[in-house]
């Protein structure tokens, strides 16, 4: 679709987000704001508005993407939980946002917010943030996990 953000796949995407791994079923970003540390966005690859709207193969696979970024997330950055917000209203392609939550820390007993200042890294630190997670997500679709 020429009109969503996600399928047109441009400039705007690029300057929000990093692409660091695409699987059968994702896209997994590592979002530019990083306010909280290890925030991605797996997006799903084929253009559906709603969950229902998945095949049983793609929710399995999807759901399974999902949490091998936030298994990568949790191991490379260690937080104390991690949220999982979906939106859609102004971006109606299936993405869900993995936000790793540090207690004492930005938010933290409350939604993430992002109203706050973006928390922008220079490009060794987004180079470093997309290498360890690559690294991270190759290891873990590289074996089993629960």
């Amino acid at each position: 679709m020429s009109d969503c953000f996600y399928c047109e796949n441009g400039e705007k995407l690029r300057s929000l987000m990093i692409l660091i791994k695409e699987t059968q079923y994702s896209k997994i970003y590592l979002n530019r704001d990083q306010k909280h540390p290890g925030r991605c966005v797996v997006q799903l690859k084929d253009h559906k508005t709603e969950y229902f709207q998945l095949t049983k193969e793609e929710r399995e696979g999807y759901f399974y993407d999902v949490a091998v970024t936030a298994k990568a997330i949790w191991e490379v950055y260690g937080p104390d939980k991690i949220n999982y917000a979906t939106f859609g209203d102004l971006v109606p392609h299936v993405h869900v946002h993995v936000v790793p939550k540090y207690e004492g820390g930005l938010d933290w007993g409350s939604p993430f917010d992002d109203s706050h200042p973006k928390g922008l890294l220079d490009d060794a630190g987004y180079e470093e943030a997309v290498k360890k997670l690559s690294a991270k997500l190759d290891e873990l679709y590289g074996r089993s996990f629960s």
